[in-house]
Formats: structure tokens, C-alpha cells, sequence
């Protein structure tokens, strides 16, 4: 028997109230709070929740093992994980409808070898669906192994008589466990179907996937505690109107966060993009107004991008600052800075601002760039097509140095380009071959440096 209690919880954040209010008092959102009712079951809590005995040990005497890492057959998804699988690992995946989570996670099932056993549990689709899908992308089925059920004791039922090494759930929404009674995608049913899940991976040694639907703003759907709750969060990103996707890693226990993934949906599904510089990056017959190259850092590796900006007469009271992968505060600020520093006006123009191919940067080491693309725009004088920029401008006008500035022009040297505009304290001690570098203290050095090409 278990007792029946009611709870108000928030969806955001699973903090839980005795009445229901308008507004979260913990991360201050309205309308975030439901209804719900909760069984607390008697029976004892597991044991050893990490498949460990219970026990106190010295840090000292923790015997440190690298650990077997499981490739994927996508070196993209390698990379973002770190590597490859790690058994044991949790991955929760979000991302929006059709952007391609089920087909990313059917080849991947499909390209593991017969002994790691992977198991596909689809709660959204039926098997049919999953077998036409492989079918089209033509896909190796032989050893995959398949599973609709929504009922997470039935699938950990499944899952111990078959020991998988890799098991994907799709989705967590459409689970449920007997001892919450709630209706499936409820705050409690999905915190509580994930922790039996999590706890079986742990113990059992699988390398566990789960997916995970997104609010309209992006974020995961369900209680925050969710994405604490596994070992490595992912986000698919990618837009109808362009064949590429990118996974971006937010959380990763097992390697380096903030990294991407690129990959190409084709007929036959998705592709690694083993150069994803390249289609960042469009290359003009001619020199256009309005556009620069940086050189972001993204994760563990460089990445080549095109910044473009367009400045125009605004005909309105508060002129319009619009930017597209990049933070529009920012923008406001630097403007401040150049008009400031360098003397250039663009209190009565309209900037728009974006960076091309979807990509979004976060860094600021693509301050200078950008105003650099802004005064191209507003004088309408290109930039040369072999020059690259980073660096951090500051509120006094100084270009501030960033980390990798070496293996960002490297990056920028074998793609081509000849001419680099860096903060001085990113100068190389030695010179690179066929690569000009032009160190700028100041953002006045930078403009005009910019002003003699």
C-alpha cells in the first residue's frame, strides 16, 4: 500500500508548494505551477544508487581507471561526447520536433556491433514506424533490437534479460511508473521515471540515451532536476530551411562542455560534417561591405564563422538593434564604445547583425569583428576576402587579449587567410608562414589599420 499525497509543483524548477499561487517563488516564472498527486511508497529506498556498495572511502584509496570509451560510428557525436560512450553514462537529448533526434539516435543504434546488444524502447512510435524509417535510410538491422513500451518497470524488466550495452528511451515525456499516479509528461512522472532510469544505467553498467522534448523557448521540458540528474545534457539545433544540424553539449561529465557537433541531413540521414568552417564560411568572387571573418572557440576547437552587418538610415525614434547569434545588449554597449572611442555616430541608423549559417556565439572575442563589419557597413568599404579578426574590446576603447589565440590562427592560416587583426597580447612569438598579424592595442589601431587596406 502507498499513501496518495497532493502536491503543487513547478515545472521549471520542481519546487513544490502545499496550495497552488500564481507565481514560483524560487525561479520567479507565473503560470509554471500544477496539480498533482503523488504516491510516497513504504517499501525501502534501492541501495548503492551509483551501483557501488554504501560505504565510506578515503579519497585517497579511489583506484583511477581510464575509462573504455564506446565509439558511436559518427565522429561529430564523438567529439561532443568526449570521446564516445562511456558505459554507465546517462545522456538526456532535446531538441525540436523533426529536427532529426529519433533518425541521429536509429543510426547510431544501428551502426554499434552485435555484442554491445543495443536496445531501441520507442514510446512515441510503433515498430513499424522505427523498421520504415531504417528501411529508407538503409540501415544495418540486424542487431538492433526493438521495444514499445511506456511503462518503466516493464523496461527495466526487458532491459535485464537482454543486457544491453546501449539503450536509447524515446521519450520521457511518454513514460510513466506505477508508483506516482499522474497522468505521463506530469513534473512527478517525469522526475521519477527518469530516476528509476538513471538508476538502472548506473548499476547495470549501460550506456543509457534519453530524449526529451523542449519548450517553446528551447529549454528541455519537465523539472530542471532532470538535466542534474544525468551525467551529459544535449541540445540538436537546426532550422527547416537548412540542411544542417548542430549538437551543442551544455553538460558533459565526461569531457568538454560547450562543444559542437555539425552534421548534414542527407537522403540516406544524417552525415558528420568533418570541416564545419567550411560551410560557415562564404567566399565571395568580390569584397562585400558589411562582412568579417572571426575565428570563435567552441568547446575544444576552433571555428571559423562569417559575421555580417548592415547599417541603414533609421526613420525612427529609437533606431533598431537587431542581431541573430549574437547578444543584442552586447551590441548596444559596443556601439557606445565606437562611437566613444572611435568617433563614429550611429545613434540615427538602424544595425542589424547576424551571424551566418545559424551559428550562435557567445564568446566575446567577436566584439572587434563585429565592429569592424559595422563600419564596412556604414562607409561602404569592404573588408579584404583573406583577412580574419577576433579580440575583446572593452569600455575604455582597449582590445583586451583571448584564450587560444595561437591555435586560432593556425585554424585561420590553413584556410587561407593572409591577414589577422588581433589584440596585442595575442601576437605570435614566432611568425606563421604566410599569415600577416597585426597586433592593436587600442580600437583606434584597429580602425585604422582597417582604413589603409
Amino acid at each position: 500500500m502507498s499513501k496518495v499525497k497532493t502536491v503543487f509543483s513547478c515545472v521549471r524548477c520542481d519546487a513544490q508548494f502545499p496550495q497552488w499561487q500564481g507565481q514560483c517563488d524560487q525561479c520567479g516564472q507565473w503560470n509554471t505551477i500544477e496539480q498533482g498527486a503523488r504516491d510516497t511508497p513504504l517499501e525501502p529506498k534501492l541501495q548503492g544508487y551509483a551501483g557501488q556498495q554504501t560505504r565510506l572511502t578515503a579519497l585517497s584509496e579511489v583506484s583511477v581507471a581510464t575509462l573504455a570509451r564506446i565509439p558511436t560510428g559518427l565522429d561529430e557525436l564523438d567529439h561532443v561526447l568526449g570521446g564516445g560512450l562511456v558505459s554507465d553514462a546517462v545522456v538526456l537529448i532535446g531538441g525540436d520536433p523533426g529536427v532529426g533526434k529519433s533518425t541521429l539516435l536509429l543510426q547510431l543504434m544501428c551502426q554499434l556491433r552485435a555484442d554491445s546488444r543495443p536496445l531501441y524502447v520507442t514510446g512515441e512510435e510503433s515498430l513499424q514506424q522505427v523498421a520504415m524509417r531504417s528501411q529508407r535510410l538503409k540501415l544495418n538491422q540486424q542487431h538492433l533490437q526493438l521495444l514499445t513500451e511506456t511503462n518503466v518497470e516493464r523496461i527495466i524488466e526487458h532491459a535485464k534479460q537482454w543486457r544491453p550495452q546501449v539503450m536509447v528511451v524515446d521519450s520521457i515525456q511518454t513514460l510513466f511508473t506505477e508508483h506516482v499516479n499522474s497522468a505521463p509528461g506530469s513534473v512527478s512522472q517525469v522526475r521519477e521515471s527518469a530516476a528509476k532510469l538513471v538508476r538502472f544505467a548506473k548499476q547495470a553498467g549501460v550506456a543509457l540515451f534519453i530524449v526529451g522534448h523542449v519548450t517553446k523557448e528551447g529549454a528541455i521540458a519537465g523539472p530542471r532536476v532532470l538535466e542534474h540528474m544525468v551525467d551529459t545534457v544535449l541540445y540538436f539545433e537546426g532550422k527547416n530551411d537548412t540542411r544542417y544540424r548542430l549538437i551543442r553539449a551544455v553538460k558533459n561529465r565526461f569531457g568538454a562542455v560547450n562543444e559542437i557537433g555539425v552534421f548534414a541531413m542527407q537522403e540516406l540521414g544524417l552525415k558528420p560534417v568533418s570541416n564545419p568552417s567550411a560551410i560557415f564560411l562564404s567566399r565571395y568572387p568580390q569584397p562585400v561591405s558589411g562582412s568579417s571573418v572571426i575565428v570563435t572557440w567552441e568547446g575544444s576547437r576552433p571555428l571559423l564563422a562569417e559575421l555580417q552587418a548592415l547599417v541603414d538610415q533609421s526613420h525612427l525614434g529609437n533606431p533598431r538593434r537587431v542581431t541573430v547569434g549574437l547578444e543584442q545588449n552586447r551590441l548596444a554597449m559596443l556601439l557606445a564604445v565606437l562611437h566613444r572611442h572611435g568617433g563614429i555616430v550611429t545613434s540615427d541608423q538602424d544595425v542589424f547583425v547576424n551571424v551566418v549559417g545559424g551559428l550562435r556565439v557567445t564568446e566575446t572575442a567577436a566584439d572587434l569583428a563585429l565592429l569592424l563589419a559595422v563600419v564596412s557597413s556604414l562607409r561602404d568599404r569592404p573588408l579584404p576576402l583573406d583577412w580574419v579578426v577576433f579580440g575583446e574590446v572593452g569600455l575604455s576603447g582597449e582590445i583586451r587579449p583571448v584564450a587560444q589565440g595561437q591555435e586560432r590562427l593556425r585554424e585561420a592560416q590553413k584556410h587561407g587567410f593572409k591577414t589577422a587583426i588581433v589584440p596585442q597580447g595575442n601576437t605570435p612569438r614566432q611568425s606563421i608562414a604566410g599569415l600577416r598579424v597585426i597586433g592593436c592595442e587600442k580600437l583606434s589601431a584597429a580602425l585604422a589599420a582597417v582604413a589603409e587596406a
